[in-house]
């Protein structure tokens, strides 16, 4: 790992930010390996965030089990935990500022209605199915009252707007040796849902405020995650947030190799994993072990 030459010699901080949506798995385990290294790397501290606001799968039982398992493998972090959930008006302000600038529009569409829209001849970005601007002019003046609605981010606005205010998304990135430039990949995400209807902000919105407003200057993610964080970077120079230097790591595939492992490909779960007589150790190992055989022969041991 080479840290870039600009990275300050004091005050370095990371976080580690899983959602409890469920039991962790080793792909979990894995990504905790990979900040916890990082902050050895740095000499810096770990955060816990618990990045909870989607209410329709999180659960306070799964919070608990994360947090033992955590500490049951041997990670420690930094107190206090910060929780998402307790921080929804900080979110509102920073969609309020972002509707200020007129950068936020109303969104009624659903899924089905995107699918329709683009008929026989979808057009897919980096995330999926990509917004075709049906609501781009809409207005709040336009809804009726008390209307549930997402709200977009106009990307192609925002991206005009850093460009006259001479701002660019040249982003610090570990082992690229020079700055990567985020631009193109934003331009090819479209308008991504900032605030979404069942819960009043996204995962992109609130990462983004949350990274600054605890101050961290590292982050780690998997390297499936380019295309959220030009999104984050577009956010952090619209809302004048520092920009940490992010490093990517690999993902632990599922057997198709198609896409990352989960709980629905039958991912380990870490509670069987230590019914079954597995030490720590032996379970960091094997997460270091799917994404790299040689880099631990310990994960074998039992």
């Amino acid at each position: 790992m080479t840290l870039l030459a600009s990275d300050p010699p004091l005050q370095r901080l990371t976080r580690f930010a899983p959602s409890p949506t469920g039991r962790l798995h080793l792909g979990h385990v894995l990504a905790a390996e990979q900040v916890w290294s990082m902050a050895e790397r740095l000499g810096a501290p770990v955060l816990l965030r618990v990045e909870d606001i989607d209410t329709t799968r999180c659960r306070p039982a799964f919070e608990t089990a994360m947090l033992e398992d955590l500490r049951w493998l041997g990670f420690t972090w930094r107190e206090p935990v910060l929780r998402q959930s307790e921080r929804g008006t900080v979110y509102a302000d920073a969609a309020d500022r972002l509707r200020a600038l007129g950068l936020l529009y109303p969104c009624r569409c659903t899924r089905r209605d995107i699918e329709v829209a683009w008929g026989e001849a979808p057009v897919f970005g980096p995330e999926g199915l990509q917004y075709p601007g049906t609501c781009r002019g809409l207005t709040a003046a336009d809804l009726e009252a008390d209307e549930s609605v997402a709200w977009r981010l106009d990307m192609a606005a925002a991206l005009e707007r850093l460009m006259a205010d001479g701002k660019d998304l040249h982003t610090p990135v570990l082992d690229a040796g020079a700055p990567v430039d985020f631009r193109m990949l934003a331009e090819a995400t479209g308008d991504v849902v900032l605030c979404r209807r069942d819960i009043g902000t996204s995962y992109h919105l609130s990462v983004t405020v949350d990274d600054a407003a605890q101050n961290v200057t590292h982050v780690m993610r998997g390297q499936d995650m380019h295309e959220a964080t030009a999104v984050h970077r577009v956010l952090q120079a619209l809302l004048d947030l520092p920009t940490p230097t992010y490093g990517f790591h690999p993902l632990i595939m599922a057997a198709d190799g198609s896409h990352k492992l989960s709980k629905r490909d039958g991912a380990e779960g870490l509670a069987a994993l230590r019914e079954a007589g597995y030490r720590p150790a032996q379970v960091r190992a094997m997460a270091r072990a799917a994404v790299d055989p040689a880099a631990d022969s310990a994960a074998a041991v039992r």
